[in-house]
């Protein structure tokens, strides 16, 4: 029975072994470059998605405001000449 033993420190194997783990690292490890696109993704998306919400915000404040000063006083007005009509008769 043979034990495995470590290469030692000052081995020369130790610069390859050092080298095929930086090689594995940038050519088979892709997390770091996935990470990165992930990090863009979410980053891109929540910033559309927050001026596609301020639009659409931006839009509703419009909506209130047109209702606000223009149809709210027309109702009141068709509503008062139609109740003094329904009075009348």
């Amino acid at each position: 029975e043979k034990k495995r033993e470590a290469p030692a420190a000052g081995s020369p194997i130790q610069p390859v072994i050092k080298d095929v783990g930086e090689i594995y690292s940038r050519l088979l490890d892709h997390r770091p470059v996935i990470q990165g696109e992930i990090r863009y993704f979410v980053k891109e998306f929540e910033e559309k998605r927050g001026l596609r919400e301020l639009r659409v915000l931006e839009n509703l404040k419009n909506t209130v405001f047109e209702t606000n000063e223009h149809v709210l006083p027309k109702c009141e007005q068709a509503m008062r000449d139609n109740l003094n009509e329904t009075f009348k008769r």
